[in-house]
């Protein structure tokens, strides 16, 4: 068979989509999504159906071998202009930010646009050659939707390695690889059980560096808590969060105000947010959530008025908040390499596949959504014996 009529043949799995995570059937998605994901939970993507980007809109679906589920797919439909894939300056900006700036189009993202990971697929137990249903899933997503406005551009998000000879499927589906930046993590040793045990892991130089933020932002007169959010400082805390949101090289989405303390409520004692404050009034916070046994650092905001070292002074309540959760890793992203390199965290490389109506396409947007090349990763070894690798 033609490989063109191939990839538009029935796979031979049978489907069931959905426009919200409660038309589903609900056992069903929590027995392949138990132990995943945080993301690929019903209470977090309700959370989304609610208190969610306005441009994004979570699409479902359940994939069927023999009228058995074998994979969960959580999708996002999003309206995008090119604006929002330029940084304020710089090479692409220079390139791309012409007639590009006025683009616009809607992309279907398999995973998680407010998230770096694999939180788009939960395979049943076995099930290693399901990905030609996810992706005739993926397809049937994007037709149904025709009366809301075509979709030319899909996105499976964040694979790691160890997905990747599986997930090589969705190649014969004309679907391109592409490496991005890595994920970095830091893991958390078992004798690690407060923050003052793991600077007393590191070596003197990074010990003393770790120490001087501290007491920079101590001597700033801002004190630390953490906790879940307080509903009352839902806004300030969401200014502080457009702070650093308008400023990404790429901005697909907006959280709303809303979607911190609805956060909060829903995943309860696995969610902590740490505020820093002077005078009482919120200055900087993080959001780490619990995935299992690894803490994500969701996200921050911080005044950038304030001068201290506030965002490195968040870094290291993400990693207090990990180990006060009783986490073994910490998941920091893909941004701000070097310090977070500093802190002891180490690449994981992670593979996005895109595929566009318009081939050529899948180039341009290849250069606009991960840049021309990956940022190199810096070697830095802060512990006091070899660097413990992230697991």
């Amino acid at each position: 068979m033609d490989r063109r009529c191939w990839r538009r043949a029935p796979t031979g799995f049978g489907f069931a989509l959905a426009d919200g995570i409660d038309y589903l059937d609900g056992g069903a998605w929590d027995a392949l999504t138990a132990g995943r994901s945080v993301f690929l939970r019903r209470d977090y993507l309700r959370v989304l159906e609610t208190a969610g980007p306005a441009n994004l809109r979570p699409r479902y679906a359940l994939v069927f071998r023999d009228r058995r589920p074998v994979a969960a797919v959580a999708a996002q439909s999003v309206q995008v202009k090119g604006e929002g894939l330029l940084p304020a300056q710089g090479f692409r900006r220079r390139a791309f930010g012409g007639a590009f700036g006025r683009w616009e189009e809607r992309l279907l993202v398999c995973g998680n646009l407010l998230a770096c990971g694999p939180h788009g697929v939960a395979f049943a137990p076995g099930e290693t050659d399901a990905w030609p249903g996810v992706a005739e899933a993926l397809y049937r997503l994007r037709k149904a939707d025709r009366l809301l406005g075509q979709h030319d551009f899909v996105v499976v998000k964040d694979l790691p390695a160890s997905d990747a000879a599986s997930a090589g499927a969705l190649e014969g589906f004309a679907y391109e690889a592409v490496e991005t930046e890595p994920q970095m993590s830091l893991a958390l040793q078992p004798d690690w059980r407060t923050h003052a045990d793991y600077l007393a892991a590191l070596n003197t130089k990074y010990r003393g560096a770790a120490r001087r933020v501290l007491k920079e932002v101590e001597a700033a007169g801002i004190t630390v808590t953490s906790g879940p959010v307080a509903p009352a400082e839902a806004e300030a805390l969401h200014a502080l969060y457009l702070q650093v949101a308008t400023q990404a090289d790429v901005r697909l989405v907006t959280l709303p105000a809303a979607h911190w303390p609805a956060l909060s409520a829903a995943l309860g004692d696995d969610l902590r947010c740490t505020v820093l404050r002077r005078d009482g009034a919120p200055v900087a916070f993080v959001v780490t959530l619990r995935d299992g046994d690894v803490a994500t650092a969701y996200f921050v905001g911080f005044d950038r008025a304030v001068e201290a070292p506030l965002y490195l002074r968040l870094l290291h309540g993400v990693v207090a908040d990990a180990l006060a959760l009783g986490c073994r890793r910490v998941d920091f992203g893909r941004t701000a390499l070097e310090p977070k390199a500093r802190l002891g965290a180490r690449p994981e490389p992670v593979t996005v596949y895109l595929r566009h109506r318009v081939p050529v396409m899948n180039w341009l947007l290849k250069a606009l959504l991960c840049g021309t090349e990956p940022e190199p990763v810096p070697e830095r070894s802060p512990f006091k014996d070899a660097a413990p690798a992230a697991t």
